[in-house]
């Protein structure tokens, strides 16, 4: 028995390639929806994931911040305790040095001069006296500039002749009025190191010298 469609075959293939155009169609749009939520969780989880570390360093740099204010402030506290241990510190060395400077005067004195009285005001001490000449001032100057362990930084202030005694007693003189710096005793510590470092000694034997000549 021969059997023979009479339906058109070719509009059937169209309805065909149509339902399967649009099923493909519908497939790849559920795809493309399917990808886009895949992608968007993926990047709102890479992203919220970044935010809870931003957050996370945000906090470490806020406790740093603080760590660093604590810090400044205990460095603040330790420079204004050793300021305070400094001034005890030369309060202490300042009562000793009256004998220092005696002791230094006694050492630094050439022969020849003699002193009438000092002074001593904060680091300055204020000299006068008298000597048999200007050489006898100059090398005072001398010893006081470049000898002395204690004393630095001599100034002359005022030097003239004058007369001591009367009648045949009478003696010309150089009245002088001189300042001098003298060190505390951190002060020489350090140029003493300084010197040291140098390889530089200072010259010994010169006080003696001064002391036996006196």
């Amino acid at each position: 028995m021969i059997k023979i469609n009479l339906l058109p075959h070719r509009e059937e293939k169209r309805k065909q390639k149509k339902a399967a155009f649009f099923a493909l169609l519908a497939l790849g749009a559920i795809v493309g929806v399917g990808v886009v939520l895949v992608v968007g969780g993926y990047n709102a989880r890479a992203i919220s994931i970044q935010n809870e570390r931003n957050q996370v360093i945000k906090t470490a740099i806020s406790g740093l911040d603080k760590k660093i204010a604590e810090i400044a402030t205990l460095k603040q506290e330790i420079e204004a305790l050793k300021a305070r241990q400094q001034a005890v510190e030369d309060l202490q060395g300042d009562r000793n040095q009256p004998v220092y400077l005696l002791d230094e005067l006694v050492k630094q004195i050439p022969a020849g001069v003699y002193l009438k009285g000092f002074k001593q005001e904060g680091q300055k001490v204020a000299i006068g006296g008298y000597a048999q000449s200007q050489e006898r001032v100059s090398e005072l100057l001398g010893n006081l500039a470049g000898v002395s362990p204690w004393l630095e930084r001599p100034e002359l202030i005022e030097v003239k002749s004058t007369g001591l005694g009367q009648g045949k007693t009478a003696k010309k003189v150089v009245e002088f009025n001189l300042s001098v710096t003298i060190k505390r005793p951190r002060d020489k510590d350090a140029a003493a190191t300084g010197a040291k470092g140098k390889g530089g000694a200072p010259a010994s034997g010169q006080p003696a010298k001064n002391q036996e000549r006196g």
